[in-house]
């Protein structure tokens, strides 16, 4: 099979490419440039610069203050303000003070921590030095899921590398300041990218969360005063020191600073990793970065946030995407995924997908969680089925409004959104399926049925890959299908070479 496609063609640059052009990167700079299991080539591309300069001429308040200016807020999901969470830590009473990161990124398609620790392992390094010299801090620990294998391995030799280098561990840079770092492995479990469920897991602990206050900067890992941020957020520290806050504020909009790292996936031409400035609109991202939607199919949603996150509609294409923005139309940047959805694909169908993994996610110890994305869950399931009433969706929107203001931690407090946002903007497909009894897109199994139109040609294709025998007919003679028989595969559809089959 010939590689041609993969090739940029007639661009003296990747910048020129329309998936690049509009992209900024910051978190993924070194991500493809350097090999990451080479210190000196992260050192070539300024490495360390931003460690050297805090430890020699900043006081832990100046580098504090700088993070502050930036305006950067955390890329894990809830933008809340890194500098004033270094500050917060700072002040806490206590020389005891620990530094984490979570690198456990768990949202179905998401993988932009996990680039950056397998491209860049490094510049978390750096980053987690400089925070724990700004809290004053001696120890260090990333928690990061084991499916990531990689990962932890390009960690552990950066983690090695930088103390063979004098820029971790006792007496760094002989400055008199004491650092270490240790890689703790989770298991996968969803909840514990909620900070409290990830300290009660380092510690060894079932990972469950906790209620707050007090938060983990004045009571957080084995009872210390705590610092916790994820990759991305870390990733962007190095360069806000070295470059200066304006520079990194002058980039996206008035309350949301800097760039955001997306995983950009589903019905989309381009995917992959885009970074781009906070305020760019989602137009620009799916048309113009992502190359529209593959085989003339029209744009139908954009799922942000994973599932925590709302689905946005065509309507709401011209979206700037930033925390404001997103959260008043009901989702969320979340940790950065972004599923685009096609004509072809059924909303109430989309949302039945993430609440099933909420619920599975669930770590139990709440009712309304625990619960209650089940009961929901059960209400979706009978509307893909035909079963559902007008009644069951005003009395799913009301359960996922108390699921939300009562659940103990964000896993339940967001898990209803896919529902709300689905219902808000896609209410009608909701109605067809419960008074027509019809899915639209055709998705739902037990509300659709493949029949053979007058274009058939007779050719047999289509039974002789049925699995069941459910389709007969003879040779160049229109078929038929079996409906007792049919299993709603949709190998027929697949295979018919003349558009001959056809969901209704």
């Amino acid at each position: 099979m010939s590689n041609d496609n993969l090739v940029c063609k007639g661009f003296r640059a990747l910048s020129d490419t329309d998936f690049y052009k509009k992209q900024t990167r910051v978190a993924l700079r070194n991500c493809g440039i350097i090999n990451p299991e080479d210190i000196d080539e992260y050192i070539g591309y300024d490495g360390y610069q931003a460690l050297i300069k805090a430890l020699t001429t900043m006081t832990p308040q100046e580098v504090i203050d700088v993070v502050k200016a930036s305006g950067l807020r955390g890329r894990g999901g809830g933008g809340f303000s890194t500098g004033l969470k270094w500050q917060f830590t700072f002040n806490a009473p206590g020389d005891d003070k620990v530094v984490c990161c979570n690198a456990d990124e768990g949202d179905p398609g998401a993988f932009m921590d996990r680039s950056i620790l397998e491209g860049d392992p490094h510049a978390l390094v750096e980053a987690m030095t400089i925070a724990a010299y700004a809290i004053s801090a001696k120890k260090g620990y990333i928690y990061v899921r084991a499916e990531y294998p990689v990962a932890v391995r390009r960690l552990g030799i950066a983690i090695e590398q930088a103390k063979e280098y004098g820029l971790l561990g006792k007496n760094i840079l002989n400055t008199g300041f004491d650092f270490d770092l240790e890689i703790r492995l989770g298991a996968g479990a969803f909840v514990c990218g909620e900070e409290t469920a990830l300290m009660a897991s380092i510690e060894g602990r079932r990972g469950e969360p906790r209620p707050r206050p007090p938060f983990p900067a004045t009571k957080g890992l084995f009872g210390k005063p705590t610092l916790l941020n994820n990759v991305e957020t870390y990733a962007n520290i190095p360069q806000i020191l070295l470059k200066g806050a304006e520079w990194f504020s002058s980039m996206g909009t008035e309350t949301s600073k800097g760039t955001k790292v997306f995983a950009l996936g589903g019905k989309i031409v381009n995917t992959g990793l885009v970074e781009i400035p906070m305020g760019t609109h989602l137009r620009e991202v799916v048309e113009e970065i992502g190359g529209g939607i593959p085989g003339g199919k029209k744009f139908k949603a954009a799922q942000t946030g994973g599932p925590s996150g709302g689905c946005i509609p065509a309507s709401l294409l011209d979206v700037p995407i930033d925390y404001e923005n997103l959260a008043k139309i009901g989702s969320i940047v979340g940790s950065g995924g972004l599923i685009i959805m096609d004509e072809d694909n059924c909303m109430v169908d989309i949302a039945k997908f993430f609440l099933d993994f909420t619920k599975d996610e669930s770590c139990g110890k709440c009712t309304p969680c625990r619960i209650g994305t089940k009961r929901l869950l059960e209400y979706l399931d009978k509307i893909t089925k035909g079963q559902g009433t007008m009644e069951d969706l005003d009395e799913m929107e009301a359960l996922c409004y108390y699921i939300k203001d009562n659940s103990l931690c964000g896993l339940g407090q967001t898990a209803p959104n896919p529902v709300l946002s689905t219902l808000k903007y896609f209410r009608e497909e909701y109605v067809e399926h419960v008074k027509n009894k019809r899915c639209p897109a055709g998705v739902c199994k037990d509300l659709m049925q493949y029949v053979i139109s007058d274009k058939c040609t007779g050719c047999t294709l289509c039974s002789r890959k049925c699995p069941t025998n459910a389709i007969t007919g003879k040779v160049k003679e229109k078929h038929i299908i079996d409906q007792t028989k049919c299993i709603k595969c949709g190998v027929c559809f697949d295979v018919c070479k003349f558009k001959a089959i056809e969901k209704k």
